[in-house]
């Protein structure tokens, strides 16, 4: 079985990019030094469960608004939804898909950051109904 081993964010502006994700979630965000423009995402340590990612410049459009999602979402485990979703906002992010039980598994929502890509943010909570 394959599994996902590593993300990439696309963005028209790598630098506000890494200050967006770096403030909301607390990650590293480190330039990789190679022949690119390339950004090293740290999500955590290495001994708990979760992949890295990396952060480059978009070639190409943005992602249209209110047109169907059109790529892989991935989703950021979260102290607590509602919370996260404020701070997004006021960062300049907007709410897509409002917050929604996962029967037995927690809550969810979709946003949109600055460059119009879509991410998932779950709080995790066997009683969520």
């Amino acid at each position: 079985m394959s599994r996902v081993v590593h993300f990439e964010i696309h963005a028209t502006d790598p630098n506000r990019a890494a200050q967006f994700y770096g403030d909301l979630f607390g990650w590293k965000i480190v330039a990789w030094g190679g022949p690119v423009d390339y950004r090293l995402i740290t999500t955590g340590p290495d001994d708990q469960p979760g992949i890295n990612g990396g952060l480059i410049l978009r070639r190409g459009p943005a992602p249209s608004p209110g047109q169907p999602v059109n790529a892989y979402v991935c989703t950021v485990e979260v102290a607590t939804v509602d919370d996260t979703v404020v701070r997004a906002e006021s960062m300049g992010g907007t709410l897509v898909v409002p917050k929604m039980a996962i029967p037995g598994v927690g809550w969810l929502a979709y946003l949109v950051d600055l460059d119009g890509n879509i991410f998932g943010v779950m709080q995790n909570d066997p009683a969520a109904a």
